[in-house]
């Protein structure tokens, strides 16, 4: 999946497929990918002020995951 670079205190790059509604989230600790993701959730992620805050409060512990 490709994932492009984001400025974040946590998250390094990003990549969403939008035919699986899977997220990848590569963090400084690892790679992980979250399962069920709505597109619009990833858009707001994308657009939102701090994409660390974002995924801490609306994708952990929302979405299962597992580290890749």
């Amino acid at each position: 999946m490709e994932r492009l670079p984001v400025e974040s205190s946590t998250a390094v790059s990003v990549g969403y497929d939008e035919a699986s509604q899977t997220l990848e989230i590569e963090f400084k600790s690892g790679t992980y990918q979250y399962y069920n993701v709505p597109l619009t959730i990833y858009e707001q992620m994308m657009a939102s002020d701090s994409i660390g805050k974002f995924i801490h409060v609306y994708i952990k512990p929302a979405y299962p995951y597992s580290r890749v």
